[in-house]
């Protein structure tokens, strides 16, 4: 996941590794707060991903877009915990 992150942030090197790694945790922390599975979220399926990414990109340094990066990742985060094959409330249809 590390490795996605930084490209996504277009970072070469390792000078901020330790700080990428904290976000990455954060936002599988935050994932599971609003309900993603714990092993849906360490498997990381490109959906997740696309979250962690959203997150670290919100999160690091100071984007001059983190409001809208704020915003997609909310959206991203209420999708995956809205459907059930991302959480373990399970298949409940009431």
């Amino acid at each position: 996941m590390l490795e996605l992150v930084k490209m996504a942030l277009r970072i070469s090197g390792d000078a901020y590794d330790t700080e990428l790694n904290m976000l990455i945790q954060a936002a599988f922390l935050d994932l599971t707060t609003a309900g993603v599975d714990l092993f849906t979220a360490a498997t990381a399926d490109d959906l997740v991903k696309l979250a962690v990414i959203t997150y670290c990109k919100m999160n690091f340094g100071l984007p001059e877009d983190a409001d809208r990066l704020a915003k997609a990742y909310d959206m991203q985060k209420a999708q995956l915990s809205m459907k059930t094959n991302y959480t373990d409330w399970g298949d409940s249809d009431v």
